[in-house]
């Protein structure tokens, strides 16, 4: 039990640590052209994203996949600006409901970054021969904080949308304009050549 906590506590702290708030960059401008009544979706989005996240984490915790990790590091927010920008581009089409891009994306997109914890997860295992178990472990710690963070941007629209009267065009893309930002920084940061 001690070991389920440990590698569930780390998958939830992995998605929730503000000092690694590119995870939550991600998830913002995947669920910001969803309304609160597709939670469906939604659900299905971070669940694709930590299918792809485990997949990749798997193949590198099993020595199968090695990729450098200032590239993974750059990667990242330039599927985080890609997303968003997708977002910008797509606004309006997407304030109508055709929003289906972004399941492409959460599968896709997670297989990168769950590169960007698979050497830190390598260590915490260590030379465990059960990898598989504590890999669920840590996945479901994972879901359980993109739900978290998924609701919180779902309620935060739901309220900017109804309270102040922000069309959901406007929302989606001064949301996805903000984490552009943030990415662009962010990749500028992790040159890696």
């Amino acid at each position: 039990m001690n070991d389920f906590i440990l590698y569930f506590k780390m998958g939830l702290f992995h998605v929730l640590d503000i000092k690694a708030y590119d995870h939550i960059l991600f998830l913002i401008v995947l669920a910001v052209v969803y309304q609160f009544k597709q939670w469906k979706k939604v659900l299905w989005l971070i669940t694709l994203f930590t299918i792809g996240h485990s997949i990749t984490l798997a193949l590198s915790a099993y020595g199968v996949l090695n990729i450098s990790a200032n590239l993974v590091e750059f990667l990242i927010p330039l599927t985080i600006f890609i997303t968003g920008l997708i977002n910008v581009l797509t606004a309006k089409k997407a304030s109508v409901g055709k929003e289906n891009q972004n399941l492409f994306f959460a599968l896709f997109f997670g297989l990168i970054h769950g590169l960007g914890f698979s050497n830190y997860f390598k260590m915490m295992i260590g030379r465990n021969n059960d990898k598989f178990v504590p890999l669920l472990e840590f996945a479901l710690g994972v879901e359980v904080a993109q739900v978290i963070i998924v609701v919180l941007i779902l309620l935060v629209g739901a309220l900017v949308q109804t309270v102040f009267g922000v069309n959901r065009r406007d929302w989606i893309l001064v949301a996805s304009s903000i984490v552009i930002g943030f990415s662009i920084q962010m990749m500028i940061n992790r040159v890696f050549w």
